[in-house]
């Protein structure tokens, strides 16, 4: 008799260009996310992103290979300007896409008038970690999945699991921000431009990099936030990440760089039973998507394989366990080689 878990959560993996996405589905993604070139999707980055006949290609590839394609539309629509977001709600309805991920209201609204068959994922941007503000999505627009901030306990997910009555997508490797999403304001306050609106915490319009004779000096708008050496690699400059001079010493005055990697936690985020686990990355390269997404296909399916925790599993196997060589292929794709299980686990609480 199976003892596995009632479901493999499915791997959702970043697509910031064609080949991204094409490596991510032949590598075992079962969705990708994808956005198009303008600032209705979070990661606005010149040279990222799809525009029209790329994203027709990727949505064929994703489908031909079994796989979902999620549209993220999850920047907050300008009050005068709405239409643009409501263009690209009608664009991936017209494309073939799966679902949307929206974060803003109206948007929801709109695709719910417009395209009532079209599945809805709440975007983390909205910020909703509790059950009962997801609650509230799926009454007033029919979301069927939730995407929770990296901000939650291994506890409070195990509760918003319990009582919600939509699918729930966590956060499993890649990049974690100092802030909550969907509520940045530091870099507005730099830039003049809201994440939350412009789709990038640092536009490239307000980027700077000035060569000195000690090195290079990266400032967003006029504030210098990092300095490198000649040989030192240069990460995007974004001020949760920079490097200020704080009581006479020189460091990360608010976020190390660091990556979140969970996969040490999969069997008991797949016991709680999470529809799906997303790799952050839209932004990273083809060859990042490509090996992140391989190795989380091993652990997912080697977990689920496995069982839970005390069963012999499907297969006979052992507990699952992480592999020497999937933490050392992670490891080459964190942030500064560091990788950490940020907010699932506070043994401090």
């Amino acid at each position: 008799m199976s003892n596995s878990y009632a479901r493999k959560p499915h791997l959702v993996c970043p697509a910031g260009s064609l080949r991204a996405l094409q490596l991510a589905v032949n590598a075992g993604a079962d969705a990708v996310y994808m956005g198009l070139k303008d600032a209705t999707n979070a990661r606005n980055f010149a040279g990222l992103n799809f525009d029209l006949e790329q994203a027709q290609e990727g949505v064929a590839h994703a489908h031909a290979k079994g796989a979902q394609v999620l549209m993220a539309l999850n920047t907050f629509a300008r009050a005068d300007e709405p239409e643009r977001w409501y263009r690209a709600v009608d664009t991936a309805a017209e494309m073939g896409a799966d679902a949307l991920i929206c974060a803003d209201t109206a948007v929801m609204a709109y695709a719910c008038r417009a395209h009532p068959q079209m599945r809805l994922h709440l975007s983390v941007q909205a910020s909703a970690t509790s059950y009962e503000a997801i609650e509230f999505y799926r009454e007033h627009y029919g979301i069927q999945r939730a995407v929770l901030p990296r901000v939650l306990m291994l506890s409070h997910i195990g509760h918003v699991l319990r009582n919600s009555k939509v699918e729930i997508e966590v956060f499993g490797f890649g990049s974690l921000c100092v802030m909550v999403e969907g509520r940045c304001a530091l870099s507005s306050y730099v830039t003049g431009q809201s994440p939350n609106n412009a789709g990038v915490c640092s536009p490239p319009s307000a980027v700077r990099w000035i060569d000195k004779a000690d090195g290079v000096q990266a400032r967003l708008g006029e504030v210098l936030i990092d300095q490198f050496g000649p040989a030192e690699p240069r990460g995007y400059p974004t001020l949760c990440k920079g490097r200020f001079s704080v009581g006479g010493r020189r460091d990360y005055a608010l976020e190390d760089p660091s990556s979140l990697n969970s996969m040490a936690l999969l069997p008991e985020l797949m016991a709680m039973g999470i529809a799906a686990i997303k790799i952050e990355g839209r932004q990273r390269s083809a060859a990042y998507v490509e090996q992140v997404t391989g190795v989380w296909r091993q652990a997912i399916d080697a977990c689920y394989l496995a069982g839970p925790a005390g069963s012999t599993g499907i297969d006979g196997g052992s507990r699952f366990s992480v592999q020497p060589a999937w933490a050392a292929t992670l490891a080459e794709h964190a942030e500064g080689q560091q990788v950490t299980l940020g907010a699932y686990s506070r043994p401090w609480r």
